[in-house]
């Protein structure tokens, strides 16, 4: 990909922190960055990793999970695009505390995270950015702590289905969330056995709540599924 080319993919993809950079560090980084594909279930990197990569999902979507007791999953965080992912451990100064993985077919940059110090140093902006955004992940996953260890199954399941759809919408028939998901991989989001949330799944069918065919899912009254998210 010819240097223009990429430049206006990445400013148009990574416009949030583009405008806040000058013309030398938007050519620091068209020089540096690549442009990975992975394949569906592809690990992008793997717990205890050493962390050297800025990540930014382009199309696609992936997620982050750990590991627990028994091998059981839970995740953590759903990526969509565009989100940058990946850099707390290095600022941390840790290995990676968990996995990355895509869901579907997607398209990642990678960028050193040797230059985004180096943009830090030299331009304030950008400090502030990443302050934002780690700040703003940080209140996210305490709101998804509490709600995950005080809701019941009902409101978790809920919960889980309410994010998926504020993250990825639904397909032209406004109904059907736009990413498809097994039974196991909604009760890792919903920290819950499998065999619970597919009990709870048919409970929401039964009320016409939603839809189930196969791994898609039509929410048929999205009222109803907040009530259920916030009450149980």
């Amino acid at each position: 990909m010819i240097r223009a080319a990429l430049e206006q993919v990445i400013s148009e993809d990574m416009s949030e922190i583009w405008s806040v950079l000058s013309s030398d560090e938007k050519r620091r980084i068209t020089d540096t960055i690549t442009i990975h594909r992975f394949k569906k279930n592809q690990i992008i990197y793997a717990e205890r990793d050493e962390p050297e990569t800025l990540w930014c999902l382009f199309e696609g979507k992936a997620k982050m999970y750990k590991d627990g007791i028994g091998g059981r999953q839970q995740t953590l965080r759903l990526l969509r695009p565009v989100q940058y992912f990946g850099y707390r451990a290095y600022f941390a100064g840790e290995p990676y505390v968990h996995t990355a993985v895509t869901m579907e077919p997607s398209v990642i940059g990678a960028l050193p995270m040797s230059v985004v110090s180096e943009l830090i140093e030299n331009n304030r902006q950008v400090a502030w950015f990443f302050i934002h955004e780690l700040s703003r992940n940080l209140g996210s996953a305490d709101i998804r702590t509490v709600n995950l260890t005080q809701k019941h199954i009902r409101g978790r399941l809920a919960e889980s289905l309410i994010v998926l759809l504020e993250s990825y919408g639904v397909e032209d028939d406004g109904m059907t969330l736009r990413v498809y998901m097994g039974r196991e991989d909604l009760a890792n989001l919903s920290n819950m056995t499998t065999s619970n949330a597919i009990r709870t799944l048919t409970s929401f069918v039964t009320e016409k709540v939603i839809i189930v065919d196969g791994r898609k899912i039509k929410i048929v009254d999205e009222v109803a599924l907040r009530k259920i998210s916030k009450f149980g």
